[in-house]
């Protein structure tokens, strides 16, 4: 057998020493970043999810990182050379470019200190390499110094987690609203299909399968409302300024409001300053609300879930009244089943997204005095939710809903065959003949419509009418009887 080649030290990854406060350690030399970061990375293998995989967190970072050095500039603290080269890296950042360099872990201790460090040493790193020196060479630009002038994690890292929220959140009210919108569209087309509501999974009364999926459009758009009116007022007010804890330690008392000035207008976003820093630096409440509107829409969406899969159920021996889409075979062994695959996914997706909530909750209440050094696990939670969400949302329209048919006879039978028919019947031939029908009808196998006709409590024209679907699934004026 072959001796595997384990390598030699030529062919080690080549690195660069650099130092910090526990001593040395050497960083790849292409990387970017520094020797906090690289220590995290050593530090935290949790997750396997580093801060790159979600995006907008990186870019939320960077914009706060050039609002923070543009107000220190126009406050004369930091030259225009350092300013442009700052500048200059944060952009690449915000157009995509080096997002791989994040490579700390999403949870993490110390509060997000090392996603604040990641972003100041690859932003140093950038600039250095802009203005024409060695990465590490943090004589010329250093990452605490200068691109966390002004700054703590504890100010620069919440901040960026609001910003990558509002920066993320469109894609998720579009992907929702799409939903909404395919659901409208069934709502419509099986507008005239007659079938049997149920409640406590027994026959109800007649309704239409279009006021189900209406209904199922009704409810994801009260939480779009919701969504677009509550985003922007639970995240736009920021803390950035309050530095380590609130006080605002070691910035200049017009530090504040200009970088909160510069940082909406680099992202686009109408943000506040907070009115009591203290407060917003140790306060979670926004983002538990926030979370909290995404368990609901989770909750929706595995119901509605829940009822395409009972609805599609069978074919042969359940409910049988839609189609699904058949998106592969079912089964290994069952030759023929086809499984409702789509709608199994999205209620997985409901129930981890729940679980985010949960443990978001528990991180929130987590915190101590001045601090809440759970802010990782906050963060990883609400970009895990909106992620999973929005893919959730996009695959049950674009692989379920569109494809959904109805098998309206079989509908139409059921009805017919229903005892839940009877309900329909109560306001014309009473509730205690109503009552009897039922269960005789029950007892002989025999249907409602039959019996009815055979004790002569309605002809058929008054039957007729009366099962008519218009006038099934109204409020309609019954006849009077005294």
């Amino acid at each position: 057998m072959a001796t595997p080649d384990l390598g030699t030290d030529a062919d080690a990854i080549p690195t660069r020493e650099e130092k910090d406060l526990l001593g040395v350690l050497p960083v790849p030399q292409s990387a970017y970043y520094g020797i906090q970061t690289q220590r995290a990375v050593e530090n935290f293998h949790l997750s396997g999810v580093p801060l790159a995989h979600y995006p907008k967190l990186v870019i939320a970072l960077a914009m706060v990182k050039q609002a923070a050095a543009e107000a220190n500039h126009e406050l004369g603290y930091l030259d225009a050379t350092r300013l442009a080269a700052i500048r200059h890296a944060c952009q690449t950042l915000i157009a995509g470019e080096h997002h791989d360099q994040f490579v700390v872990d999403m949870i993490q201790g110390g509060a997000g200190t090392s996603t604040n460090m990641n972003a100041n040493e690859v932003i140093a790193n950038l600039a250095l390499e802009h203005l024409g020196h060695a990465k590490g060479d943090y004589a010329h630009l250093h990452p605490n110094n200068h691109v966390n002038m002004a700054q703590s994690t504890n100010d620069a890292y919440p901040t960026a987690i609001r910003l990558g929220l509002l920066l993320g959140h469109d894609a998720l009210l579009g992907s929702l609203a799409q939903l909404r919108d395919a659901l409208a569209d069934k709502g419509t087309a099986f507008a005239d299909v007659l079938k049997m509501g149920r409640t406590q999974l027994q026959d109800a009364v007649p309704m239409t399968l279009g006021q189900e999926f209406n209904a199922f459009a009704t409810t994801l758009g009260e939480d779009l409302g919701h969504l677009e009116a509550q985003i922007p007022r639970l995240l736009c007010e920021v803390n950035l300024g309050g530095t380590a804890i609130g006080t605002g330690i070691n910035s200049d008392p017009r530090y504040q409001r200009l970088a909160v000035e510069r940082l909406g207008a680099i992202s686009g976003q109408p943000l506040v300053p907070a009115q009591d820093l203290i407060e917003a630096t140790s306060d979670m409440g926004a983002f538990v609300l926030f979370s909290g509107m995404l368990k609901r829409l989770a909750v929706k969406l595995s119901k509605i879930c829940n009822d395409l899969r009972l609805l599609s159920s069978g074919p042969r021996a359940g409910f049988n009244e839609i189609n699904l889409p058949p998106r592969q075979p079912g089964s290994s062994i069952m030759p023929g089943k086809v499984n409702p695959v789509i709608p199994e996914a999205v209620n997985q997706v409901a129930f981890e997204v729940i679980g985010n909530d949960l443990a978001l909750t528990m991180a929130a209440e987590g915190g101590q005095l001045q601090l809440n050094v759970m802010e990782p696990l906050i963060a990883y939670k609400l970009f895990d939710s909106i992620r999973l969400l929005t893919r959730a949302m996009h695959m049950l329209r674009e692989h379920c809903i569109e494809g959904i048919t109805a098998n309206e006879a079989h509908c139409r039978e059921m009805v017919e065959r229903s005892i839940g028919l009877v309900t329909a019947l109560n306001p014309h031939i009473g509730y205690d003949n109503a009552t009897r029908i039922a269960r005789e009808a029950l007892v002989s196998g025999r249907g409602v419509l039959e019996l009815v006709l055979e004790e002569n409590l309605l002809d058929e024209a008054s039957l007729a009418d009366i099962l008519r679907p218009e006038n099934m699934i109204a409020p309609r004026l019954a006849p009077l009887r005294v």
